[in-house]
């Protein structure tokens, strides 16, 4: 049986640094490519025979404008291996592998799209973890035994700064800067794991689907680097591929931030009947001072303004409390450190009947459950009161998720099967949890505290 190795060079990798992907000058959000594009592509991964219809890509496949798609800089932190077994299976008898974290790049339009990936090895067991855009969570663990293949789909979405009718939405400077992969005209795939291993990739765009809108502030959106996560970078692992989670939440904002900005503006130029939006401030409204501003005035009555834009558009909107931070006093109990504001939230929810997820009460219960010193291990930094870090951000997801099916809103049908009941009080037992880290990091916390 003939085998195929490659290995990315030494030449290879000054191809890759030189990559003009990674400049984020080169492509700020919001500005096309000239060059005509597709939405729709299928990647045969591997030296070997290329299935008939799909692009073959080996490690030499480099990311540039010109191509449209690639592995880029990133992958660097480990060679990417190509490997061929030599059986008559194109799309499984090779693929591409390595023993850490690898990057691939599609040029797409603004949208949703439905990917398809398959992997596996005929000769050694695989396992697999799928981050999308800004690290969100896709696939988790996938394993192959030698011989067995999995093939998963899921739904992802893609944003641009550009809204229907006119304008943009007003970005941060870090949002143009290292968070530029959450506007892009690109979809990003890290794959990640003790051995990931991709045979194949399908990506084709898909209209119609109900999308979940995320709004919110740094405990919500799309942290772009470690050791900072939170529960809406991991709350996709747990949807089926019938809906989408699009999260147009940023740090340090307010309601308030989020209208000026135009970022309600923006999920509403999107939002079709049936679709939901779920919203989550305070940790910063409650910093906002001048006349009339406080929990039972300009906070209440801006959500009861983003309820009614919402339901006008066709939306369901939901609301959630905002988290915990990580304060305790003398008796091991969490000190309420958001004043009225989770009060605020819960009394616009009942006056407006709104469903509501009430992650200020069940934060409380998870980190009273670990106690002072346990729930350090939830934060970003030992230092860090306010934002999570994977396994946080993880268990909060859950309650989430939680939210939603003790709400019975009509999304919890699209929650995964493989969903188990959660309790805050009983969360995931850290010495038994794992999960693989993403390699960028950064000792830049998120804005707002």
């Amino acid at each position: 049986m003939i085998r195929k190795m490659l290995f990315v060079t030494t030449l290879a990798a000054i191809i890759f640094s030189a990559c003009p992907y990674i400049k984020a000058a080169d492509n700020p959000p919001g500005e096309s490519y000239t060059k005509s594009r597709t939405s729709s592509y299928k990647f045969d991964f591997g030296p070997g025979k290329t299935e008939p219809g799909y692009i073959q890509i080996t490690p030499s496949t480099v990311y540039s404008q010109e191509l449209g798609y690639g592995f880029h800089s990133d992958s660097l932190l480990s060679y990417v291996m190509a490997i061929d077994r030599g059986s008559d299976d194109a799309i499984r008898s090779d693929f591409c592998s390595s023993t850490s974290p690898f990057f691939f790049t599609v040029d797409v339009p603004e949208g949703n799209y439905q990917v398809t990936v398959t992997m596996g090895d005929e000769k050694a067991e695989t396992a697999t973890t799928v981050k999308t855009e800004l690290r969100r969570l896709m696939l988790e663990k996938v394993r192959t035994a030698p011989g067995e293949f999995a093939t998963r789909t899921f739904l992802v979405n893609t944003r641009s700064p550009r809204i229907a009718g006119g304008g943009e939405v007003e970005l941060k400077d870090r949002e143009k800067t290292f968070e530029f992969w959450a506007w892009d005209d690109k979809l990003t795939f890290e794959f990640n794991d003790t051995r990931p291993t991709v045979c194949s990739l399908e990506i084709a765009p898909v209209d119609n689907t109900k999308t979940i809108f995320l709004l919110g502030d740094s405990t919500v959106c799309d942290q772009p680097r470690e050791p900072f996560n939170s529960w809406g970078q991991m709350v996709t692992r747990f949807f089926t591929p019938e809906v989408v989670i699009a999260n147009h939440s940023e740090s340090g904002e307010t309601f308030r931030d989020s209208q000026h900005r135009r970022r309600l503006d923006k999920i509403l130029s999107l939002m079709k009947p049936g679709d939901v939006l779920i919203m989550q401030f305070g940790h910063n409204d409650m910093k906002e001072r001048g006349e009339g501003i406080g929990a039972f005035t300009s906070f209440k009555s801006s959500i009861k303004h983003f309820v009614a834009e919402t339901r006008k558009a066709g939306g369901i909107p939901v609301l959630v409390t905002p988290v915990q931070r990580r304060n305790f006093d003398e008796q091991d109990k969490i000190v309420n450190s958001h004043g009225d504001y989770p009060e605020a939230v819960r009394q616009a929810a009942k006056e407006d009947n709104v469903p509501l997820i009430d992650l200020h009460a069940m934060s409380t219960t998870l980190y009273e459950t670990l106690g002072p010193q346990g729930s350090v291990a939830l934060f970003s930094v030992p230092e860090d009161r306010t934002h999570h870090n994977n396994y946080g951000s993880y268990q909060l997801a859950k309650c989430i998720v939680q939210g939603i099916i003790d709400n019975k809103l009509d999304i919890a049908q699209y929650i995964v099967d493989d969903w188990q009941d959660f309790n805050p009080a009983h969360p995931d037992p850290l010495e038994s949890w794992e999960f693989p880290a993403s390699p960028q990091m950064t000792s830049l916390r998120p804005d707002g505290n």
